[in-house]
């Protein structure tokens, strides 16, 4: 049974006068917020773009390829860990600061190696920013979102990170066929992140910090001012008692730093977390897009640049299922979309299977990975970073959406470390790579089973209430277990 949320109390009115003029404001902060996942879609689809020039221009091997692709992870590992601390110490603002600049040091670095080694070593140190800024950008935009359009705009940062992907796969597809050089081609692609890096950061010293993260640190008249300026001096003040009553209940758990995710109640949530976060890698999306001109090789679409093309294709088609998305989250809802959109991931999955086992044309090939990895961004892609930045409490969203996105990235690192190792392993064992998609397929089902028994639905409920929803299921909880101990004791008499 998925956990009940209380309704709402009352409904904001997205057409008050006040709204209104805080809509131009809003929107201009949420861009800027949505630049670090730009940077994440463009640096993605970069290594996608640059990875054949790079592997032919260093002679990688299966396991030194998969490596060089997934070192990224290994630094967005040590980003996500250190998120939450960071961001308590810095603020959100000054964390997303910090993750551009680690952005730029590794743009430079990984144009100019002349080894692989010192390549893995920038990319992961671009991991780093990678992980801070996707831990706190999702929870910035939730923070300062109305919540009648919060879905909408923290799945917006998901339509930016596909945007970038499509700016940067555009991009490798000119140098690809402009270039046809294997020592520039890649320099020149990772090298051109620097253009959105600089943006990005110009762009961080005129957005305000973190409501939530006002309140917390006792500025709640800077906070009244950040969300009048977004809803109007009467939900200002309205949403700023409410942050601070929430935050003193909160309190009264008594617990302190990360052992707090796991008082009852609080860790229902955090394995929700864990488990859509690790999800959302395994369940083949993300290596389907990483690795699009590698598989779409193997398909019989053999030139680098007509691989690289077709890849960029795939990304523009995704990109009309993530806006579809930003629709339908707030009229169907989270958990609809998730249950539907991973169920048709497995069905793809195992046709994959079936067109990799058999002679089937690249052409079917590539629209049948195409859609697959379409119905990821129309459901677990974005929506997996829409649930973990609403259903954690206040005091510990920081925290536990950096636990949340280190298993996110701990995944995606095994998943992309190991894609081009088992596809070699089941095409030398059994002739076909086929047996890799029946692996994501397994996983999707599983996905779908652990949704439907614990993924609630959030759609038009507060953070508050989200948050209150879970301390009240742990006190429920507590009382049911001081009841099963009562009960024991009276049978020991």
């Amino acid at each position: 049974m998925t956990p009940d949320l209380d309704p709402p109390s009352h409904d904001l009115d997205p057409q008050s006068r006040e709204g209104q003029r805080g809509l131009g404001y809003l929107i201009l902060v949420i861009l800027v917020a949505t630049v670090g996942g730009f940077l994440f879609g463009f640096d993605t689809m970069i290594w996608t773009g640059a990875q054949l020039s790079l592997k032919k221009h260093f002679d990688l091997s299966e396991a030194a390829f998969g490596f060089a692709a997934s070192s990224v992870m290994i630094g967005a590992l040590i980003g996500t860990f250190s998120a939450a601390i960071v961001s308590d110490f810095m603020g959100r603002k000054k964390t997303m600061m910090l993750a551009a600049v680690l952005f730029m040091f590794s743009a430079i670095g990984t144009a100019l190696p002349n080894s692989i080694a010192v390549f893995d070593v920038f990319r992961a140190l671009g991991g780093v920013g990678i992980g801070l800024a996707m831990v706190i950008s999702p929870v910035y935009i939730a923070e300062i979102s109305p919540r009648h359009i919060r879905g909408r705009l923290v799945t917006f940062n998901q339509i930016i990170i596909v945007f970038g992907s499509i700016v940067a796969m555009g991009l490798g597809t000119y140098v690809t066929y402009a270039v046809q050089d294997d020592n520039l081609t890649w320099r020149i692609l990772f090298g051109a992140e620097c253009v959105p890096i600089v943006v990005f950061i110009i762009g961080l010293f005129f957005i305000p910090e973190s409501p939530r993260y006002l309140v917390e640190t006792d500025r709640k008249d800077e906070a009244l001012q950040v969300l009048t300026s977004v809803n109007g001096a009467a939900i200002a003040k309205e949403e700023v008692q409410e942050i601070h009553d929430s935050i003193e209940l909160e309190k009264e758990q008594q617990a302190v730093s990360y052992a707090e995710l796991f008082l009852p109640g609080v860790r229902i949530a955090l394995i929700v977390g864990v488990g859509i976060a690790a999800l959302q890698q395994f369940s083949g999306g993300y290596p389907l897009t990483l690795y699009a001109p590698l598989i779409f090789q193997k398909a019989g679409i053999v030139a680098d640049a007509a691989a690289v093309g077709t890849t960029a294709i795939l990304q523009s088609v995704n990109l009309l299922f993530v806006v579809a998305c930003l629709y339908l989250v707030e009229h169907v809802g989270r958990r609809p979309l998730l249950l539907f959109g991973v169920s048709a991931m497995a069905l793809g999955h195992f046709i994959l299977a079936g067109c990799f086992a058999g002679d089937v044309s690249p052409i079917i090939v590539a629209g049948i990975l195409t859609l697959t990895t379409c119905m990821s961004n129309l459901s677990i892609s974005p929506l997996g970073w829409v649930i973990l930045a609403e259903i954690f409490p206040t005091r510990i969203r920081g925290r536990a959406m950096g636990v949340a996105a280190f298993v996110l990235y701990g995944c995606g690192f095994i998943s992309t470390l190991t894609f081009p190792v088992l596809e070699g392993f089941f095409e030398t064992r059994f002739d076909s790579t086929a047996g890799v998609f029946v692996v994501f397929a397994v996983i999707c089902i599983l996905g779908v089973i652990f949704m439907y028994k614990m993924v609630p639905e959030t759609k038009g409920k507060t953070l508050e209430q989200i948050a209150n929803s879970w301390l009240k299921k742990g006190e429920a909880e507590a009382l049911l277990k001081a009841g099963g101990r009562g009960q024991d004791e009276r049978e020991s008499e």
